[in-house]
């Protein structure tokens, strides 16, 4: 896994769901903007409105610097005036940059090393959907003829 997933938590502060929706906004338009290695970038809110998940995927650790460079000043604002609790979970390897990254600005945080799947993530398929499936499926049955 040679690209960076993660998810970002974060709680809306109460009476501040226009402006949390209208900040977001902000940070997405820059995220379109100017970000070059985001692959995925996309908010969900809780059915209440009080909590936030953005699932975040980049094509490494540099990525995800690049980004936050972009970003930094709107998602100071965003922080500043109408969320609380970040909390972000890591899936992939750290980098040295991206750990002193996490230094600088510090927000509780988790990494998930990848230990094993089904498939690659589908941020990146590198093959066609169901290829293997139906190779691993001709072969197990010429398996069977043979026996």
């Amino acid at each position: 896994m040679s690209y960076l997933e993660l998810s970002a938590h974060l709680t809306v502060r109460p009476g501040c769901f226009e402006g949390f929706k209208k900040q977001a906004a902000e940070i997405i338009r820059i995220t379109k903007e100017k970000d070059t290695r985001t692959l995925r970038y996309d908010w969900f809110l809780s059915s209440d409105g009080t909590e936030c998940e953005v699932r975040e995927a980049y094509t490494g650790p540099e990525g995800l610097i690049e980004h936050n460079r972009h970003v930094l000043e709107a998602r100071t604002k965003l922080f500043k005036d109408y969320a609380d609790n970040h909390f972000m979970i890591f899936y992939g390897e750290p980098s040295q940059p991206l750990l002193d990254l996490l230094k600088a600005h510090p927000v509780g945080h988790k990494w998930f090393s990848f230990v094993q799947g089904l498939e690659p993530s589908p941020v990146i398929p590198s093959r066609i959907p169901g290829e293997d499936r139906e190779a691993a499926s001709l072969e197990s049955c010429e398996g069977r003829r043979s026996q």
